[in-house]
Order: structure tokens, then C-alpha cells, then sequence
């Protein structure tokens, strides 16, 4: 397939083709033998409402606060200088992502912490789980931007010599106008794939299967459980509605950092020389 994407307009016609729809399990939905097996042929699992209203709403308190806030330590991503921001509305629409906060918001850490979560995310693993990575993924309404097809365990603090599993919540109702994710069923079966510096780091356009991709629609609250080398990314937000969603990453407790020659043997073209 021959991808050569230009505009932020052909990104998300060649590369996020609407094949199709992942429905979510119903909120309450147990996650037993049948859910597991999903999990491991599919590589992912959506089960809709995880958070409730309150938690939602305190989610949302806590990242705006500390968007707006100058002494903070937790670390803020923005797209644009903040000299260049005159208001916390503006503030918070330029804002990509919001990370490194369990060790200092308890409003977030709970989420991270929470016992039905915490559960599901040991049945899926198939051990006991260990934080590993918090962060806030915010896409912003009219053009909020594209997170290019990846594997989440390319990506160094990820890169363990057990898999990850990454549980992303949806705080905002998710679609495909907005920007929700999308992923290739079963890709996490062709193991780490070389990434490339195109737009980010990122999987190769022409080498992502995007025939095969399912939308996964989500309402506010719902949970995306993902493999952590499940092909997955999000299309630009051209809509009126904004896109904020909590990221989880879990690795089994024992689990290694990958050291650096077999990161480079799975995750970059040092095999083979070739460029994207």
C-alpha cells in the first residue's frame, strides 16, 4: 500500500478508513473465561462504564486545576508557548497531555488504584499488576491532533521483557468524529515492530494494515484494555467536541526493563538498515 499522507485532512482519510465498529461490553460486564480469551486472540477489550459520574467529574477538576496552575509538579505537555495563552480556557485546549501526576493528585491516583480496575487488569494479565505509567491524553475540539499508529511498548519507559497492558478511560464521550482510538485486531501477535521519527514515533504508514481497523467508540467512564504491542492510534479531532481520556500502563509485577540491544533488535531498524 502506498500512504504519503500530507494534510491533517488525508491523514484521516488514508490512515483512519472507517472499516468498522468494536461495541464495548455493557457496564457491569464480568470479566471471565470468555473475556479473557478475547483479550488474548484480539488483543484488547472494551468494557463501558469503569468510572461513575463523581469520578469523572474529579478527574476533570483535578487536571483542569493543574493545567492552570504554575507551581505544579506535575508535568504539563502544551502545544503552544504558554506566554501565548492569555486564559485557562485557552490554557487547557492547547494542552496534549498531562502526565506523571499519581505521586501527587489523589483524585487520579485513586482511579489508577481502584480496586474493579485494579481486578480487571489482573485477569487480563494474568498477574499481579504494577503501575508503570500514568498520564492524561487531551485532544482538543477543531483540529486536535493525530497520535499516529504505534505499539505502546516501543516506547522506552514501556519497554519491558514482559507485556504491558494499557487501560485507557474515556472522561469525555469517545467516537470517530472526535478522535477516539482504533486499533488492528491481532497485531499484537506479530510481536515489537520497527517504529520510525516520521510525525512522531511511530509505525510506518504504508506497513499499517489500516483495512483492518475497528473504531472503539466509548462513553464517558468507559475503559479500553489494550496488549502493549497491540498496533493502535488516534485520528486528528476535527469536531466541535473535545476528547479527554485518563492512560494507564500496568506490567506484571517481576517484569524487567528491556535492555538497550534488545529494544533495538525489536523496536528499530537495526536488523535492517531500512527507512520508512
Amino acid at each position: 500500500m502506498s500512504v504519503n499522507p500530507r494534510t491533517p485532512e488525508e491523514i484521516n482519510r488514508k490512515l483512519y478508513p472507517r472499516t468498522g465498529l468494536y461495541r464495548a461490553l455493557a457496564e457491569g460486564t464480568e470479566i471471565g473465561e470468555e473475556e479473557k480469551r478475547f483479550y488474548r486472540e484480539q488483543g484488547f477489550l472494551g468494557v463501558q462504564g469503569f468510572l461513575t459520574t463523581e469520578e469523572i467529574r474529579n478527574a476533570v477538576q483535578a487536571l483542569a486545576e493543574h493545567i492552570d496552575s504554575d507551581e505544579t509538579k506535575v508535568k504539563v505537555q502544551f502545544t503552544k508557548p504558554k506566554s501565548e495563552l492569555s486564559s485557562r480556557g485557552e490554557r487547557e485546549l492547547a494542552v496534549r497531555k498531562v502526565y506523571d501526576f499519581v505521586e501527587e493528585e489523589e483524585r487520579l491516583r485513586a482511579i489508577a488504584c481502584k480496586p474493579m480496575l485494579l481486578e480487571a487488569v489482573e485477569k487480563l494479565l494474568g498477574a499481579k499488576p504494577k503501575l508503570v505509567q500514568d498520564m492524561a491524553l487531551l485532544k482538543p475540539p477543531f483540529g486536535g491532533g493525530e497520535k499516529p499508529w504505534h505499539q505502546d511498548m516501543a516506547y522506552g519507559p514501556l519497554a519491558f521483557d514482559k507485556p504491558v497492558i494499557g487501560v485507557w478511560l474515556a472522561l469525555d464521550e469517545a467516537d470517530e468524529d472526535n478522535g477516539c482510538m482504533q486499533v488492528i485486531p491481532r497485531s499484537h501477535m506479530d510481536g515489537g515492530v520497527p517504529h520510525y521519527a516520521v510525525r512522531d514515533w511511530q509505525i510506518c504508514d504504508a506497513n499499517v494494515p489500516v483495512e483492518r481497523n475497528l473504531a472503539v467508540p466509548l462513553k464517558p467512564g468507559g475503559a479500553l484494555f489494550f496488549h502493549g504491542l497491540l498496533t493502535h492510534g488516534t485520528a486528528h479531532n476535527f469536531s466541535a467536541r473535545r476528547r479527554r481520556a485518563l492512560q494507564f500502563h500496568y506490567a506484571p509485577e517481576g517484569a524487567e526493563k528491556l535492555h538497550p540491544p534488545e529494544y533495538k533488535r525489536l523496536f528499530t531498524n537495526e536488523m535492517t538498515g531500512a527507512e520508512c
